[in-house]
């Protein structure tokens, strides 16, 4: 017994110990449950390096992977928005924006960004799905309608990241008129014949799905990704019949033809910039 009551040596720094800190140094795949070290996720850019499951990624991270070297220029960074309907529920949605605010060091769900993308220059939008969800609100449809209107006048691809749970409920019907918005300003980007790249990521659900993330002339998303417009429970209710396991997979939906690719993030970068030069030819 005294071996387990006796002193231990102290490991106080100022006594010549050394003290070992590992908390937080590794984390646990929710996929296949390996132990793996967060450095190497990071360097990863958030894909499981042992099994090759796609962990969500945050929107900075995305726009310093897809753009040359990690450099793009951000725009309308100060747009907030105005509470139209003064919203109140378990807490009102002032509160529920500052919150969101303050963790993400955003204004709002997105970030509107132009750079290269290699070689070519480039506007893309990228959800925050920690902002409210990555829902839809006015600023979303602002920022994104922004960017498709400086593509049309300098005639560059617009490429938006998908990440969101659909229109933002506090806003109303004023959120759902995004959907319009964003709809009616890719129809002119069609008609200039700009290409419009749509990635779909984990999750890309509501109104967002039932607009701009499906009306790319290119639809891609990422593996394993959750992609639909309204919950299994509701839709089984709806039409009455059981739903096949993993319908709302990204997997699923493309070998059913609701998307044109499913992408690794690895190589998203390279098939994004391969498909612009089909559409318009090398970069000059």
């Amino acid at each position: 017994m005294a071996w387990f009551t006796r002193d231990k040596p102290s490991l106080k720094p100022e006594e010549g110990g050394k003290r070992v800190r590992t908390e937080g140094l590794w984390l646990k795949c929710g996929h296949c449950g390996q132990i793996v070290w967060r450095k190497a996720l990071q360097d990863n850019y958030q894909v499981c390096p042992k099994c090759g499951h796609h962990e969500r990624l945050d929107a900075r991270a995305r726009l310093t992977m897809l753009f040359d070297e990690g450099k793009f220029e951000e725009f309308d960074q100060r747009m907030v928005s105005t509470d139209p309907l003064g919203f109140v529920d378990s807490k009102s949605y002032q509160d529920r924006l500052a919150a969101s605010q303050q963790a993400t060091h955003l204004r709002d769900a997105i970030i509107s960004a132009a750079g290269k993308l290699n070689g070519r220059r480039v506007h893309i939008c990228a959800m925050e799905l920690k902002f409210v969800g990555g829902s839809m609100g006015t600023v979303v449809g602002e920022l994104i309608t922004r960017a498709i209107e400086r593509s049309l006048e300098q005639n560059v691809p617009v490429i938006v990241v998908s990440a969101s749970g659909g229109a933002r409920m506090q806003e109303g019907a004023v959120s759902l008129m995004q959907m319009a918005k964003i709809s009616a300003a890719l129809m002119r980007l069609d008609e200039a014949r700009i290409p419009y790249v749509s990635v779909l990521t984990d999750p890309t659900t509501g109104g967002v799905t039932a607009s701009f993330a499906m009306l790319g002339d290119l639809n891609i998303a990422e593996p394993g990704a959750l992609i639909g417009f309204a919950g299994p429970r509701v839709i089984e209710q709806t039409i009455r019949q059981k739903l096949p396991a993993g319908f709302q997979t990204s997997e699923f939906l493309f070998q059913h033809g609701f998307l044109d690719a499913v992408v690794k993030r690895s190589e998203l970068k390279d098939y994004i910039g391969q498909s612009l030069a089909f559409f318009l030819g090398p970069v000059k």
